[in-house]
């Protein structure tokens, strides 16, 4: 997967959490942005973890970076908390270009 790049990027942005273009280079950088997400929405994580239809501690265990966890379950709870995965190259110019403007705004 060496040309591949993992991005995750809400679905329906909102005020309190925006769209984010973020490279993933480990589960933990998947894990920090479901944590800031939920957060944002504000929700404990035992009723986020119901809301996504997984358990607490798989969820805790997402978003501490832990793995172990199936890409199905990872798509779950993404998909439960509004969020998306994106796959494409990292030669892809375009998302380039959305990456360094995103990082602007920061």
């Amino acid at each position: 997967m060496r040309h591949k790049l993992l991005r995750v990027a809400e679905e329906a942005p909102s005020a309190a959490s925006a769209a984010i273009l973020q490279p993933v280079v480990q589960l933990s950088d998947i894990g920090w942005r479901i944590r800031e997400v939920r957060r944002a929405q504000g929700l404990r994580i035992d009723d986020a973890a119901s809301l996504c239809g997984v358990s607490v501690d798989l969820l805790s265990r997402l978003e501490n970076g832990k793995g172990g966890i199936g890409t199905d379950k990872v798509l779950q709870v993404l998909s439960g908390l509004g969020l998306q995965l994106l796959v494409a190259s990292k030669e892809h110019t375009g998302l380039r270009r959305l990456i360094r403007q995103d990082h602007e705004h920061d």
